[in-house]
């Protein structure tokens, strides 16, 4: 049976280089670049099935406002911006897309790891701006160059895009140590386990891949950072409130902490400016390690195939 379906913020998904058309065969599809959180039950009213990246589904949404709501799919991996609970009451399903992107977040990650390490950016930028045709030499270089084999790299949780960012560093020659949600230490896979704590205190890159809970909000705080190395580095592609920003500035103008990668804030899109923004030896991304082509085609694939599941009777990737 044809189900009417609402996306309610489309455009980060598919600014126009994907196909709708796998959504559109499913049932009476309306697209929303955009979506206001005033103009959701407007919007959705009528819709069985409602698709949301960002766009907040809260309880009175689920409860009064979309009362032939049967379903809730999120375009992501994190699922916080719906009220699940509410959800369940009513006994909608809450999807996700697991494991679209972990390739791409890791590919990220190393482009960070590497910009800290190598300065490309800083360089390039440099000789275009006619320093190397100053030069009395055939080379220089302003920042210190770092080799990343026998460097130490910790992985704050382990779970796919973790073990994929362990397997490219070991392909860098690091030694790899990770926290995982098991607190037993151990060795597997040339990966060494051990509390957190240990991990930043013997890391040389700090690489975040955690989820958002309120055990990890401000997992990164002033007090941990104290026990990094101040030549050390931390990244982080996972959740923008894992770590305190005005802490991690701190740390960065103080020379505590060598430099940062980062490609989430705590407040997204920021409507004020971050003190990273201005802090020594940062780079900021726009949030955008999920965003290749390849992850975002696989995205709308499996969001496709939740629906399909869920109208056949076999929902797949429910979170409530």
């Amino acid at each position: 049976m044809s189900k009417r379906i609402v996306v309610l913020d489309g455009y980060t998904l598919n600014p126009g280089d994907l196909s709708w058309s796998g959504l559109q065969a499913l049932g009476d599809c309306t697209i929303f670049e955009r979506t206001p959180p005033s103009q959701v039950i407007p919007r959705a009213a009528g819709a069985e099935i409602i698709l949301t990246n960002k766009t907040p589904i809260d309880r009175a949404m689920i409860h009064h406002g979309l009362p032939d709501l049967q379903y809730i799919g999120v375009l992501a991996t994190g699922f916080n911006i719906v009220d699940t609970q509410s959800a369940r009451e009513r006994r909608i399903p809450v999807t996700n897309v697991p494991a679209y992107g972990v390739q791409s977040v890791a590919q990220m990650t190393f482009a960070h790891i590497l910009e800290l390490t190598q300065r490309v950016g800083h360089h390039a930028a440099s000789v275009r701006e006619g320093e190397w045709n100053r030069c009395l030499d055939f080379c220089y270089w302003e920042h210190p160059l770092i080799e990343l084999e026998d460097a130490t790299i910790g992985i704050v949780g382990y779970g796919r895009i973790g073990q994929a960012v362990a397997r490219l560093a070991q392909a860098f020659g690091m030694r790899v140590m990770a926290v995982r949600s098991s607190e037993e230490p151990g060795v597997g896979d040339g990966v060494e386990f051990a509390a957190l704590e240990e991990v930043l205190k013997q890391s040389d890159v700090i690489s975040l891949h955690c989820p958002l809970t309120e055990d990890t909000q401000h997992l990164i705080n002033a007090e941990r950072l104290k026990l990094m190395k101040a030549t050390a580095f931390m990244v982080n592609t996972s959740r923008g409130p894992l770590v305190d920003e005005a802490a991690l500035a701190s740390a960065l103008n103080e020379g505590r902490l060598a430099g940062a990668g980062v490609d989430v804030l705590e407040v997204e899109p920021p409507r004020s400016q971050s003190p990273l923004y201005t802090a020594k030896n940062c780079y900021v991304t726009p949030h955008i390690a999920w965003a290749t082509r390849a992850a975002r085609k696989r995205l709308m694939r499996i969001a496709v195939e939740n629906i399909q599941n869920f109208v056949n009777g076999a929902p797949t990737n429910v979170v409530n």
